[in-house]
């Protein structure tokens, strides 16, 4: 990184704006309030749109959605006290997606903390610095303008470095608006460590007679997905998926056996019971959700285990194992050094349309359905930001993936509704990207209301939401283990379609297949034409039991 003096003094407000502006970043998502008005104006006047979401949260997720799409750090903005507290969850689903991420919240002013403050954000009334260390990689507050050059280093440095991640600085008002020494920072280059293990890793290949490949969503973070394909392709091993690895293979090469785990295949336990010699684990902790139904009569002889962080190698497969630490994309171009591109036309088959069956007029269309018509209806590269519940989970069975990158799912931390706030600022980031967020009744519910940003702030995103009445997972969850399910059932379910047209968006409300292809169909015209986010209801069936039913 290096420092250049701009001109003699300028507010720390402007420094961070200048810096913004310098990295790259043209959108910037939060609520304004009086702590952190001195930023909002610096974005002004530096030609950063300030983008107003409905909740902080909505903010968080939109700022995560724009860092992934757009491969530049994101940025989130909350005032004091509440502002701040509502970002937590954010910077929660961050950390678990490795997201980079810089949260910015205001303390109401650092010459008068210890005094009865209204919103204060410090040990005197509510600490968020200390909050935010427990759901960021690095949380401090700012406390004399001399100090943030260093901070906003550190801060850059443990967000874009290792594990990728979310930062946070609490700047009080009267900081922001004091007079610094200016200085412009680069974003940190990357140093990615190379294991010493890769010529055994090497060897257990080239011996293993019944290998298996297990990619989870860190291959996402890596982008490590022509990396997989060539180490599949080369030692001609089966690919499975983790829930939150949907996406990282293509669905239509030979080797591939789906999803493992919650809404896996059958294809894929059926590999794992004939017996597996190595296991090569690539960017996942195996969760219970990764690893529901996964016996140990499926255990393998030996396991290679690649990861950033060694905390969960052998914590849930106990037996002999090889770790890979670093980054995936790294030690797997080591690996693969001297291996020679293959065609991998040759590993493809061709896609085939999922038939659909036409539900009668007292009939309700059943998820599964609904994900194969989605399927059958979007052009092969769009890109579909899955939200947390039961629809996604039909999602990861039954969506099959024709370019690699094309699918997000959180298996980790699970935050309901985040999906809607990732496409959004994904749009934002990636614009030529078609994006569509497949979500729940349950989701709108929590983070519906971010669908007038989408359209406040031209991303024109599709909306598709099932919609049960319930909280679906919950619900067949709570029946299976307990006989009944309290408080997961609607007593007035949400009327998308109506929501949708108070907030300003044009909707469909569907109820069979035909219905919903040709709306999907209109949808990505009117996208087309008018530039704005679109919202399409899908009424599904409330008996149908999810692809989630394996989790202990």
């Amino acid at each position: 990184m290096e420092t250049s003096i701009l001109k003699s003094v300028e507010s720390c407000a402007s420094v961070l704006a200048r810096n913004f502006k310098r990295w790259g970043i043209n959108h910037i998502f939060g609520i304004p309030g009086k702590s952190v008005s001195p930023i909002i104006y610096a974005l002004d006047k530096h030609d950063i749109e300030f983008v107003l979401s409905k909740h902080e949260s909505g903010a968080g997720y939109s700022a995560a959605g724009f860092s992934l799409m757009s491969n530049k750090i994101g940025v989130a903005i909350g005032t004091s006290g509440p502002g701040g507290t509502n970002l937590l969850t954010a910077a929660g689903q961050a950390k678990a997606s490795h997201i980079p991420l810089i949260i910015i919240t205001g303390h109401p002013a650092m010459k008068d903390t210890g005094k009865a403050m209204g919103q204060d954000s410090t040990v005197f009334g509510t600490d968020l610095v200390e909050m935010f260390r427990h759901v960021t990689k690095f949380s401090v507050r700012v406390e004399r303008g001399d100090m943030l050059h260093i901070y906003l280093k550190h801060a850059l440095e443990k967000a874009l470095s290792g594990i990728k991640g979310p930062v946070h600085l609490n700047i009080p008002f009267d900081i922001l608006t004091e007079e610094i020494v200016p200085f412009e920072l680069d974003l940190p280059s990357s140093n990615e460590m190379i294991s010493p293990s890769l010529d055994k890793v090497i060897e257990l290949l080239n011996a293993a007679e019944r290998p298996l490949l297990f990619l989870g969503k860190g291959v996402h973070s890596s982008k490590a997905y022509h990396e997989v394909r060539l180490l599949a392709e080369n030692w001609n091993i089966p690919v499975i998926t983790t829930p939150g690895g949907k996406g990282t293979f293509v669905s239509n090469h030979l080797l591939s056996l789906g999803a493992f785990g919650l809404g896996g295949t059958k294809e894929a336990s059926d590999y794992l019971r004939k017996g597996v010699d190595l296991l090569i684990v690539i960017g996942t902790k195996l969760s219970d959700m990764s690893v529901a139904g996964f016996s140990k009569e499926m255990y393998p002889k030996h396991v290679i285990h690649f990861d950033y962080d060694q905390t969960f190698i052998r914590k849930t497969i106990d037996v002999p194992t090889t770790p890979v630490l670093g980054d995936i994309r790294a030690n797997l171009s080591f690996i693969l050094n001297n291996v020679s591109e293959s065609d991998s036309s040759e590993f493809l088959i061709s896609k085939q349309e999922h038939e659909v069956r036409i539900n009668s007029q007292d009939e309700i269309m059943t998820a599964e359905t609904t994900v194969k018509v989605i399927r059958n209806s979007l052009p092969d590269d769009t890109i579909i930001f899955g939200d947390d519940g039961s629809h996604t989970f039909f999602g990861i069975r039954y969506f099959d993936i024709y370019q690699p990158g094309t699918f997000f799912f959180d298996d980790v931390f699970g935050a309901m509704g985040h999906a809607i706030g990732y496409s959004i600022g994904a749009k934002l980031g990636a614009p030529d990207k078609k994006i569509v967020c497949l979500v729940g009744d349950g989701c709108m519910f929590m983070h519906g209301t971010e669908i007038s940003t989408a359209l406040n702030y031209h991303s024109p995103v599709l909306f598709i939401v099932l919609n049960n009445g319930q909280l679906d997972m919950v619900e067949k969850g709570m029946r299976k283990m307990n006989g009944k399910s309290i408080g997961a059932v609607y007593d007035t379910p949400m009327n998308v379609s109506a929501f949708a047209q108070a907030l300003g968006l044009e909707s469909f409300k569907c109820f069979n297949p035909i219905d919903l292809q040709d709306a999907i169909s209109q949808s990505l015209s009117m996208i087309e034409i008018t530039k704005k986010p679109m919202v399409i209801e899908v009424m599904v069936d409330p008996e149908e039991i999810p692809p989630t039913m394996g989790r202990q």
